[in-house]
């Protein structure tokens, strides 16, 4: 029979009975298919671009699926190379056999076209089977109209065609690479090769601890700043630097240390353990730093989408504390009409009125260096030390928080909504005041829980009266050289906000009527409805909810396949030699402990590690959410912990399914 139609039977074949490698490889890649075929056909569904609100959504999408085309790639090249080292003794079999490295590589054509079909067809019925419930799941997150109707996008699956005959054709090229590189007699025991002693252990060891504690020490001492996302990213890429050195070299040092403990090292079990061990350290310490690195993007990724889960509406509210906000000018009488007909819609509609805060307020852009008590202009300084400076007079800060203070000539109250201001006096432009006291709270400009950040932070001066109000814009308005005034000072602007109780559905009717009541009455301004913002908000917090949940799965899937090929991959390894150990009289019960020490000599370093960069990349990731406006530290800490927990259940139900594995492969 010619060979050319045997090589896709051969093919075949080898993909049957290589199951045990092939079926989790292929789940994964019918998994990676689904994934990024839901971000493609969510993206090129033109409901996104006709809802209302759903341009943040759209944004985090595209993102997300920038982010995962690349993890995808590694993870799919990366769990590639369990499989092609463990094929090359049957290829370098059919070699010596008389099979031409040719023909050779037109089976592995056959085995990567059938593993894209088989997986590409998976997982666009998968797709279609679940992407609806995706979408509405995206909906229901952003808030957006959960009644649209949904259809399949045809763009989608092209673009999850081309981009998976990419990642695919990769695969293939790497796996022809391995074949032609190496001679037949190579390939045949290339697979049992042990790996030369590592060589200057002590300096890999130091590099990996250095690179680590640097990456520690941006993420500790890291600021809510332009740069934080860049230091972000420079701090992950030194931790997993810095995390495959020390396993490389910290995990061989381990076990040279114990096969150095005579007392312990001759003993049967603990001598199979520790030489197996060296015999494969370089492989052995990139699978365990790649559990590690996975096992820290899980936790980080599942704390962050629990926390902005659990804190949504915190984050709205503090940047639309009222349910409406109403400007007027100064002297117009529509204030005094507008709270009459609120009260009125109170009582037409049964809504409380738990605020309705009139007060005025002058919104200055200062600057203010670093370490500095005195406000300067803002022209040349960097964004970061740029700050909003709001003057209320005294009364209106009583009215607002039912207080009795008292100011002298030449005080003031100073607020800040970050970092406390911290010192007894203030140069204004060129005013000098003495700060009284800093208020805990100054309801309409919410203050960080943790007033850790400063960046964004705004800064409240409440004066003794207008004289002094006016005092301190004209010093503003001469270093900024500003001589148009209008809408400083005494012609500044009149707020009247609103805040109803109940929730934010039932208040729609009440605010719309308001509204439009405002509209067009003399001296108004104009009027902005916290709902819609808050509405907003959660749109751009339910996209990162969507893509951290979908990348939460992507992250376990990873950790868990790589978990189980290298189960897998040292069970085949460790085969011929549990087979002598039996031969010698060793049990299969001593075979057994053999594997616990194995697991808990090593096996959950990773975990450990895991857990200890996610504590150090914890002071990040809080700078991380202030940035999009939540500061409640103990509740991502709680969320933490809680993850935490349940990402330690998930690795160890994860190690007693893949030690089963490894238990039966060893046995036989």
């Amino acid at each position: 029979m010619n060979k050319m139609k045997l090589l896709p039977a051969m093919a075949y074949r080898g993909v049957k009975q290589n199951g045990l490698l092939y079926r989790p490889y292929l789940m994964a890649c019918l998994f990676s298919v689904f994934s990024y075929y839901l971000f493609s056909s969510l993206l090129h569904n033109d409901l996104m671009e006709r809802l209302p609100k759903a341009a943040y959504a759209w944004i985090m999408l595209s993102i997300g699926k920038g982010l995962l085309a690349f993890i995808l790639l590694l993870f799919l090249l990366y769990a590639g190379s369990f499989i092609q080292k463990r094929r090359r003794r049957e290829l370098g079999l059919y070699s010596i056999l008389g099979l031409e490295r040719k023909h050779i590589g037109i089976m592995l054509f056959w085995e990567h076209a059938g593993m894209y079909l088989v997986s590409v067809a998976a997982g666009m019925i998968l797709g279609f089977v679940l992407n609806k419930l995706m979408f509405l799941l995206l909906l229901r997150l952003t808030r957006l109209d959960v009644e649209a109707e949904f259809y399949f996008p045809a763009e989608a699956v092209k673009e999850t065609l081309r981009y998976f005959a990419f990642v695919f054709g990769c695969l293939y090229v790497r796996s022809l690479w391995g074949l032609f590189r190496m001679k037949p007699t190579e390939l045949m025991t290339e697979s049992r090769k042990g790996e030369r002693e590592m060589k200057h252990i002590g300096m890999w060891s130091a590099a990996g601890i250095i690179l680590t504690a640097w990456g520690y020490y941006i993420s500790v001492t890291s600021k809510l700043d332009s740069m934080i996302f860049t230091s972000f990213f420079l701090a992950v890429f030194l931790v997993v630097i810095g995390t495959y050195f020390l396993f490389t070299s910290g995990s061989v040092a381990f076990l040279q240390f114990l096969k150095k403990r005579k007392g312990f090292y001759y003993r049967p079990a603990n001598q199979v353990t520790v030489s197996g061990m060296l015999y494969r350290m370089k492989k052995n310490a990139a699978g365990l730093s790649n559990i590690c690195i996975f096992s820290t993007m899980l936790l980080i990724t599942l704390t962050c989408t629990v926390t902005m889960w659990a804190g949504m509406d915190q984050i709205a509210f503090y940047d639309y504390p009222y349910d409406a906000e109403m400007l007027c000018l100064e002297d117009g009488s529509v204030a005094e009409t507008a709270r009459e007909k609120a009260l009125e819609l109170a009582a037409k509609y049964g809504r409380r009125i738990e605020r309705l805060d009139d007060y005025y307020a002058t919104e200055l852009n200062c600057g203010m260096p670093e370490g500095s008590n005195a406000f300067v202009t803002a022209a040349g300084l960097d964004f970061a030390d740029q700050y909003a400076v709001t003057l209320l007079t005294l009364d209106d800060y009583n009215r607002m928080e039912g207080q009795s203070q008292r100011l002298q000539e030449g005080e003031v109250l100073l607020y800040s909504t970050g970092v406390p201001f911290g010192f007894d006096s203030v140069n204004f432009m060129g005013v000098e005041a003495s700060v009284k006291a800093e208020p805990e709270r100054i309801y309409p400009f919410p203050q960080a829980k943790n007033r850790m950040f400063n960046f964004t932070s705004q800064y409240v001066i409440v004066v003794k009266d207008w004289e002094a109000f006016d005092r301190f814009v004209a010093a503003w308005a001469t270093t900024n050289g500003v001589t148009d005034l209008e809408g400083f000072g005494r012609n500044g602007v009149r707020h009247l906000n609103l805040l109803l109780d109940g929730e934010d559905s039932e208040k729609t009717a009440f605010l719309e009527e308001w509204s439009e009541w405002c509209q067009g009455r003399q001296d108004f301004q104009r009027i902005d409805i916290g709902l819609e913002g808050r509405d907003e908000d959660r749109s751009m917090n339910g996209g990162l909810l969507f893509i951290g949940i979908v990348f939460g799965l992507l992250f376990f899937l990873c950790f868990l396949l790589i978990m189980y090929f290298k189960q897998v991959s040292e069970g085949y390894e460790d085969q011929d030699s549990f087979g002598i150990m039996r031969k010698v009289g060793m049990s299969d019960g001593e075979i057994k402990a053999t594997i616990r020490r194995q697991i808990l000599l090593v096996f959950f370093l990773p975990l450990a590690g895991a857990f200890l960069h996610t504590a150090a990349g914890l002071v990040m990731v809080n700078g991380l959410l202030a940035a999009l406006r939540f500061f409640d530290t103990g509740l991502l800490i709680r969320c933490c912990v809680a993850v935490a927990a349940a990402v330690a259940v998930l690795y160890a139900g994860s190690y007693a399914a893949t030690a089963r594995t490894y238990y039966r492969i060893v046995k036989k």
